[in-house]
């Protein structure tokens, strides 16, 4: 019965009240309105108020994630949220000429002699670094034509390892070992500047792919494919100017070292290598390539550098390759003598970017493996001035937290990612011995 008679009511109800009923409604409505409308210009008008006392310069401070007006306030901003990876300092060779290895006798939490110590890391808003374990080329006389006589390039790369760990170790207030890219972002998160090792030339693995593999439990993230001389597996460029060529390019028993770094997670670093072997390994690497101190050529004309037709293969359209290019700040790389400032070194980040994207560079000082320095970059203190610059040549915030450290990160974790599928689908250690060895003895089974 309910059921019949309810909408008969309701019938009756709008027949006779519900008019008025509707009337009182729209008024309540329309009053609301009135005061959201009200509120809204009396918010505006506070606001242009606050513009005005303020001033205008200050109020890029206005907002959530936003940068200050002028650009060395803001470079400091952003790097206090994206922090400097860099990709090559030398402070373990100032370590071994300058103190005999004796790392509890090195005063980094003091004024340091050359570019790097704890103070000016922290001033200069440093998030991570690779620290490189260099030990020069042999002299080619001692290791002969096909680099088999022995040289002490190992155990002295093991000692420059050593020097790192040991000095990360000194001052864990301040540094964290990480040898993966989730590691480095953790490190950071927790105020701490990340601590990776680098190889600079496979001239250190004493023409081993064995050696390789027992750097890279040590620790080891990049080998350098070559320094200023050849090895047995690939050409260099030299150093200001091209040396002739001794494979044209990587060697047979170099792209089986490409292969196994690929394997293992070892990030192929091509600074100082020759045209021709950046060109093989990038066309071969399953992975990412990085250049992990490197500017370029045709901005200033020296082999170090690298040339746009090589800069040409990296990006991610059809047929290239990822990677990332850490601009190196040593004045020889950088412009003619007596030129080189924070102004000519962005002037190689501008030019990678117009070739390969801004997505394809970074930070590669060479600290601590120069004698001199841009004016304007003369220690490691000093990065914010080269993203104050960047910022006035109109980079936004994003482009320059991927220069700082973000575009590393993502190669490094694309890396890790190839790693992990090649094992994963079982492929074999690379065993293969460098064919000019005489040292195993002729047993036969």
């Amino acid at each position: 019965m309910s059921e019949e008679t309810e909408p008969l009511i309701q019938d009756r109800d709008h027949g006779h009240g519900g008019a008025e009923q509707e009337a009182a409604q729209c008024q309540t409505r329309a009053i609301r309105i009135r005061a959201i409308v009200w509120s809204f210009l009396a918010l505006i008008f506070i606001l242009s108020v606050i513009i005005v006392l303020v001033g205008p310069d200050n109020y890029g401070d206005i907002g959530p994630g936003t940068l200050p007006r002028d650009p060395d306030a803001a470079a400091r901003k952003l790097l206090h949220m994206a922090p400097v990876i860099d990709g090559h300092i030398d402070l373990p060779m100032v370590v071994r000429y300058g103190w005999r290895n004796n790392v509890s006798a090195i005063p980094l939490d003091d004024k340091m002699p050359m570019h790097v110590d704890i103070l000016r890391l922290r001033d200069g808003k440093v998030g991570g670094f690779f620290w490189s374990v260099y030990v020069p080329c042999a002299d080619s006389s001692a290791e002969g034509k096909e680099f088999v006589n022995p040289t002490w390039s190992v155990r002295d790369t093991l000692e420059q390892i050593d020097v790192a760990k040991g000095l990360i170790t000194k001052y864990p207030e301040t540094f964290q070992f990480t040898v993966t890219s989730t590691d480095v972002k953790e490190s950071i998160a927790q105020g701490k500047i990340a601590s990776l090792l680098g190889v600079e030339g496979a001239h250190q693995l004493g023409n081993s792919i064995s050696v390789l593999r027992q750097y890279y439990d040590l620790g080891v993230r990049y080998v350098t494919l070559t320094h200023t001389c050849h090895n047995a597996f690939a050409d260099s460029c030299g150093y200001l100017e091209t040396i002739p060529p001794l494979h044209y390019g990587l060697s047979p028993f170099g792209f089986k070292l490409i292969e196994e770094m690929n394997r293992i997670g070892m990030l192929v670093d091509l600074s100082h290598t020759s045209d021709m072997t950046a060109a093989h390994a990038i066309m071969h690497s399953k992975a990412p390539v990085i250049w992990s101190h490197s500017s370029a050529r045709a901005v200033h004309d020296v082999a170090r550098n690298v040339p746009d037709e090589v800069l040409g293969m990296i990006g991610t359209g059809k047929g290239q390759k990822d990677g990332i290019i850490m601009v190196n700040f040593s004045p020889s790389f950088v412009a003619p003598d007596g030129e080189a400032d924070v102004k000519k070194v962005a002037d190689h980040v501008e030019h990678i970017a117009n070739v390969v994207g801004k997505k394809h560079v970074g930070i590669g000082s060479d600290f601590d493996g120069v004698l001199d320095t841009p004016k304007g970059l003369e220690d490691v203190s000093k990065y914010p001035n080269l993203i104050a610059e960047l910022l006035r040549r109109g980079w936004d915030k994003y482009e320059l937290a991927g220069f700082t450290g973000g575009n590393f990160l993502r190669v490094f974790a694309a890396a890790e990612d190839v790693a992990r599928k090649l094992q994963a689908a079982g492929t074999s250690p690379v065993y293969d011995v460098y064919e000019k060895r005489d040292d195993f003895p002729e047993w036969e089974y």
